[in-house]
This record gives structure tokens, C-alpha cells and sequence, in this order.
């Protein structure tokens, strides 16, 4: 229990029947400071009545009001849209219910059967949402605690990655119609993601230095994508419609998503590619340079990636990164004992390259027999103890 300030206003904050309990006073600590003492005299005098969690706010009229003061004025439109989705669904399960009433149990049962339709993730996503709308509850004054804290998310599985192979690349371009055509193959070329290739503008594009600039990111950081040859002859392809500031648009010069969905689904379709999304594109450019051996920080900056934790799912697909890793070091730490080992080697020819007959040379007892002792000594150094050298036996 205490009180505590948050931007200009005082706060109050107690339990109740083991339930937190927050509440705005205002900007006078004081008043704050006597609005906690009464409320805890009425507990204990058992003569407080939860005004708050009384207020019959329903979740249907809350939420537009989030999307209206939270989603339109701090995300981007894509993301907007998401939210209406996602809101869509869960006001169909919680329509009727009061934002007080909605309980974590009520939230489990919803999670259990939405598991039964949509992937966890998806799920996942909608929860998410409604616990960011009880966060937003909670601060503009509708609603004492968040019921979502108590509900686990389903545990996800990120790591999927599904590419096209060669044969398949060319086949989804073939089926492809113009207009879409250019899309995939900047995609295929770039790795961007479908939202910045979406967004993106004439005015992004320096064809001179071969760069996309993006400026509205996943990461909300610009970055610099580079342009190959092909992405460069796919925006050749493109034609500029006057008004339009977008390189991908309808007729009307607007960004028409809907119809770009369809258009790729029916070249999927034709082309017999299954269990592949837009997205997947993105995976095709990484899976392909990971295959080409290009070191994972060089990928990871073509991606855009803000961790090398997202690229490393792409390694696998790279087998000898790490065995050209070690025959690196090995090359560089060789020099350590490279001089010793061609020594040995050398002497090792040195002794095949001898003649037989000094193959033959015995040393017995400090003794060299049947041995020449004038050649002897041009060849063979003598060293060590002193030897005796007896002429040779007479024919």
C-alpha cells in the first residue's frame, strides 16, 4: 500500500479481498495521502464498496476507443489493420461481458478454443492485444487489473524456415503476371520485408549508387538494402504512374494489398508450390547466401537483422562455416611450427635421395667399413665420436 506520482497526478495504491487496487486522486499529494487513509479505514471497518470495478463498461464499447486513442496514433496503418483483426475476434467471444467481469479462467477457456482453430501463434497475438487493451483499461481509469498477467502463452516455435530451390524460383516467376513479377524478384534480391517493400517510394531509390533506402522499418531504424543486377532490371520493368510516390500500386496509384495476395496465391497455386508465404521470400534470399558460405554478420546487416540470434536459424543450411573457420586458424596458427615440420621433411627426402651404397654404411664400434673414405667425406659429414677409416677390402 502507498501512494506514488505519475506524470503530474497522485496515485493510491492498495488490496482489496487480495485484489490490487489503483486509484487517480490527483495532483495534491496530500489529498492522495488522505484518500489512502480513508480507504483503509473503510476496509477495515468493512465499509468499502468498489465503486470502480462496478463501472459497466462493455468490452465491445471499450475497444474503440483503444484503436481510436491507441492503435491510430502510435502504429503504423499495417499494424492497425492487425489490431482490427484480432479485436474482431476477440469481441465475438467477450461481446456482452463487462471489462470487470472478464477473469483469467474466462481467458483460458477462450485460449483453449481458439487453439482448436488457429495456430498458437495466432492465439498468442490475440492475447497479446487483450492484454494490451486491459493495459490502456487500467491507466485511462476503466478497469482495476489486468487478467491477461495470469494467463501463460502458448510457447512458439520461430524457427521455421521454408525456401525455394532453384527449379521452384523459376517456376513462381514464370507463373507470376507483370505487375507482381517485379515484386517477387526485388524480394527474391533483396530480402526486404513485404511492408517495406511495400512502403516504398521513388525517392527512396538511388539507382546510381545501386541502393534502396529504407526509412519505415521493422526495427523503426533506416537502413541501406543493396541492388543487384536483377532487382535493378525489375525496377527498369516497373512504369512510373504521375501522382504516384509508390513503386508497387494499383491503377489509382494506392497500396492494394488485397489484390496482391490473390495474385500471388493464384502463381502458387500454378507453379505447385505448397505451405509458402510472402515472407518465405525473405527466407529464400538468406537460406541462399547461408549456401553460398557468406559469413553470418554479412548476413545478418543484408537482413536487417538487429541480432545475430535471428540469423543463426539460417547457419544450418551452411555446413563448412564451421569447418573454414577452423582451417582459417589452423593456416594462420601453421606458421607456429611450419619451419620444424618442412625441416624433418626435408631431411626425410634427403635420406630417400641417398645413394645405396651409403644406405648400406655400418658403424660398428666406432668402425666404417667397405666404404670409400674420400667420397665419404664429401657426402657425409663426420661428427661426433672419432671414427676409423680402414681402406677397402682388395678385390
Amino acid at each position: 500500500m502507498g501512494i506514488y506520482k505519475k506524470g503530474n497526478d497522485w496515485y493510491i495504491d492498495y488490496y482489496y479481498m487480495g485484489r490490487r487496487k489503483r486509484e487517480k486522486i490527483g495532483p495534491n499529494k496530500t489529498l492522495a495521502t488522505r484518500a489512502l487513509y480513508k480507504r483503509k479505514s473503510q476496509i477495515v471497518e468493512n465499509k468499502f464498496f468498489d465503486v470502480r470495478s462496478k463501472q459497466k463498461i462493455k468490452f465491445e464499447d471499450f475497444v474503440p476507443t483503444y484503436l481510436e486513442l491507441h492503435s491510430r496514433l502510435n502504429k503504423k496503418p499495417l499494424v492497425v489493420r492487425r489490431d482490427e483483426g484480432l479485436i474482431k475476434n476477440l469481441s465475438t467471444h467477450f461481446a456482452g461481458k463487462y471489462l470487470f467481469s472478464i477473469v483469467p479462467e474466462a481467458i483460458e477457456k477462450y485460449k483453449a478454443e481458439r487453439s482448436k482453430q488457429v495456430s498458437p501463434a495466432t492465439v498468442n497475438r490475440e492475447l497479446a492485444c487483450l492484454k494490451s487493451i486491459y493495459n490502456k483499461a487500467i491507466e485511462w481509469g476503466k478497469a482495476d487489473e489486468n487478467p491477461v498477467r495470469k494467463v501463460k502463452f502458448f510457447r512458439e516455435n520461430n524457427q521455421r524456415i521454408r525456401y525455394l530451390e532453384k527449379d521452384e524460383i523459376r517456376k513462381l516467376v514464370d507463373y507470376c503476371p507483370e505487375d507482381l513479377k517485379s515484386l517477387v524478384i526485388i524480394a527474391l534480391n533483396t530480402g526486404m520485408r513485404k511492408g517495406e517493400i511495400l512502403n516504398l517510394k521513388w525517392s527512396d531509390i538511388d539507382l546510381d549508387k545501386g541502393i534502396f533506402y529504407l526509412l519505415d522499418t521493422k526495427n523503426n531504424e533506416p537502413r541501406e538494402v543493396q541492388m543487384n543486377q536483377q532487382a535493378r532490371e525489375a525496377l527498369d520493368g516497373i512504369a512510373k504512374i504521375p501522382g504516384s510516390p509508390y513503386v508497387f500500386r494499383d491503377e489509382q496509384g494506392n497500396l492494394s494489398i488485397y489484390n496482391m495476395r490473390k495474385k500471388f496465391e493464384t502463381a502458387l497455386k500454378k507453379s505447385g508450390i505448397i505451405n509458402f508465404r510472402f515472407h518465405d521470400l525473405r527466407h529464400t534470399f538468406a537460406s541462399h547466401l547461408a549456401m553460398l558460405g557468406i559469413d553470418l554478420k554479412t548476413m545478418q546487416e543484408l537482413m536487417g537483422h538487429k541480432t545475430i540470434e535471428m540469423t543463426l536459424r539460417y547457419a544450418h543450411l551452411s555446413p563448412d562455416h564451421k569447418r573454414r573457420a577452423v582451417e582459417s586458424l589452423g593456416q594462420r596458427m601453421d606458421t607456429n611450427w611450419t619451419p620444424e615440420q618442412k625441416s624433418v621433411e626435408s631431411n626425410k627426402t634427403a635420406d630417400l635421395q641417398k645413394p645405396l651404397w651409403i644406405s648400406k654404411l655400418r658403424i660398428d664400434g666406432g668402425v666404417a667399413e667397405r666404404s670409400n673414405a674420400a667420397v665419404l667425406k664429401t657426402v657425409v659429414p663426420l661428427r661426433g665420436p672419432w671414427v676409423r677409416i680402414l681402406p677397402p677390402p682388395p678385390e
